[in-house]
């Protein structure tokens, strides 16, 4: 058995939509009000003595600098949702926990004939994972608690547990306050001397009942193993097929979008018959003469409005027509678990709406691919070129700007180098590094060295930053190997 813990879903989703929290202490809460309850807090928050229980009005006190919101259930019974269908990739039983929205249990019996190491398996795990944006933790045992408590104190990602009396041992080791206890029941046994699970399970039944409830006494019970429960995985849920063969092969659009219409509204009345609501719709086309084509197409939001469906259908062929006459149309459509009724509810939304924004982007990526729409994130690298990557833009986190004395230079780096002038640097009529048209440098600033790369093909860069007459301010650089300057970018 294998115990994953997605660290804190709801806190990764509130710092996903806010990253500028990341380096303050920060909170999930139940309602946006003084009055409201944190659910989760960072470590940041820990240290400061913010915990889990508090009433946002006690942990402002102890910290003004808390950033608190919510995140609505809905959005995280959907990562759940993604969650779960990832992690069958990995085992074949998957069984979300009922009470924490982070906590998975998989079935890891006889995957040894699969993967001979389980160390790499659990590592494909967290690291799929990780791709998802999500950072977790997963421990491989015996036990549903004993890998439940590793997975939750835990100081690596991965532990593989090779005998069940260490992963006891390990397990009664754990902190309590890493554990889901009642708030005033974690409180009330910290006071007490108790601080981790060993000390807890020594105590008498009947009065740990008495004094700290019913909760607590299960979190015992699950400990000493009286509580054993076999592993209950959710069944697959099927995506919602229908299959239709034309009579006369169709390669008008309109037509073809009828027909795509006629379908579309009773295997949406089944998603939402399931409480479901549509994430993804494939479909997939067999032609009279050409090869078979498969579209995917992603809604911004999860809907179960046929005409906004319909409206990506038509961009996606509409930037990519027909290539012959369709003969067979299959439409799968995936759902992801949702309240149809608070579905309808963004309609109303008459302010400015980032979903709007999101729907925006889909319909780019239905009309241009799932390409065109991307976004850069800050990677690890040496060179200007090498720290960032280009990303697919799946979601649109609200903006924050903030107020700046000084407005930040911005440098515009180009995909690569581009070679420039042969020209000289000391000629005596002036350094033209762009040309005539560049006009004369009239500044230069570096140079900035730097080197590596020595194990695959040394690299050596003087960077330099040089004000042109006419274009400004280059970023560029000279390679001593080449005897050549470059630019690198610009600087605004």
């Amino acid at each position: 058995m294998a115990c994953v813990d997605v660290l804190a879903l709801p806190l990764q989703l509130l710092l996903r939509d806010h990253p500028e929290w990341r380096e303050h202490p920060a909170a999930v809460i139940d309602r946006d009000t003084s009055q409201g309850v944190l659910s989760q807090v960072n470590e940041a928050a820990r240290q400061r003595r913010i915990l889990p229980g508090m009433r946002a009005t006690t942990a402002r006190a102890l910290d003004h600098e808390l950033r608190a919101g919510t995140v609505p259930d809905a959005r995280v019974a959907a990562v759940r949702e993604e969650i779960v269908a990832a992690l069958r990739v990995f085992a074949p039983g998957v069984e979300p926990s009922t009470d924490e929205p982070g906590v998975f249990w998989l079935d890891a019996s006889g995957l040894g004939l699969l993967h001979p190491s389980l160390e790499r398996w659990a590592r494909l795990v967290v690291d799929d994972l990780a791709g998802r944006r999500l950072r977790a933790r997963i421990a491989v045992g015996f036990t549903r608690f004993g890998t439940y408590a590793l997975a939750r104190h835990g100081r690596v990602a991965v532990q593989v547990l090779r005998d069940p009396d260490e992963e006891m041992a390990r397990a009664r080791a754990v902190p309590l306050a890493r554990l889901d206890l009642p708030p005033d029941a974690r409180d009330a046994l910290h006071k007490l001397g108790i601080e981790r699970v060993d000390d807890l399970v020594r105590l008498p039944r009947t009065g740990v009942r008495r004094r700290f409830g019913d909760e607590v006494v299960r979190l015992v019970r699950l400990a000493t193993g009286d509580l054993w429960t076999p592993l209950q995985p959710v069944p697959a849920r099927e995506p919602v097929h229908a299959q239709q063969r034309l009579d006369h092969g169709e390669r008008d659009l309109d037509r073809f979008l009828a027909v795509v219409g006629q379908q579309l509204p009773p295997l949406l009345r089944t998603l939402a018959a399931r409480q479901h609501l549509l994430q993804t719709i494939e479909l997939r086309l067999r032609f009279e003469k050409a090869a078979p084509r498969t579209e995917r197409l992603q809604p911004a939001a999860p809907t179960l409005q046929s005409a906004r469906v319909l409206e990506l259908v038509r961009l996606r062929f509409e930037g990519t027509p027909l290539e012959d006459e369709v003969v067979e149309l299959e439409l799968e459509l995936h759902g992801v678990a949702g309240n149809p009724a608070q579905a309808e509810l963004f309609d109303t939304h008459v302010e400015r709406d980032p979903a709007a924004g999101l729907r925006a982007l889909a319909r780019l990526r239905a009309e241009l691919g799932d390409d065109a729409v991307r976004v850069a994130r800050l990677t690890e690298g040496h060179l200007p070129e090498a720290r960032f990557r280009w990303d697919r833009c799946t979601d649109l986190p609200v903006a924050s700007p903030r107020a700046v004395r000084h407005p930040p230079l911005v440098r515009r780096i180009l995909p690569r180098p581009v070679p420039l002038s042969s020209q000289r640097r000391h000629e005596p009529d002036g350094w033209m590094i762009l040309g005539l048209e560049g006009g004369a440098v009239e500044e230069v600033i570096g140079p900035y060295v730097i080197e590596g790369a020595w194990w695959h093909r040394e690299v050596h860069r003087e960077l330099h930053y040089v004000r042109t007459a006419h274009r400004g301010w280059l970023w560029v650089y000279f390679d001593r190997r080449r005897r050549r300057w470059f630019q690198v970018g610009s600087v605004e």
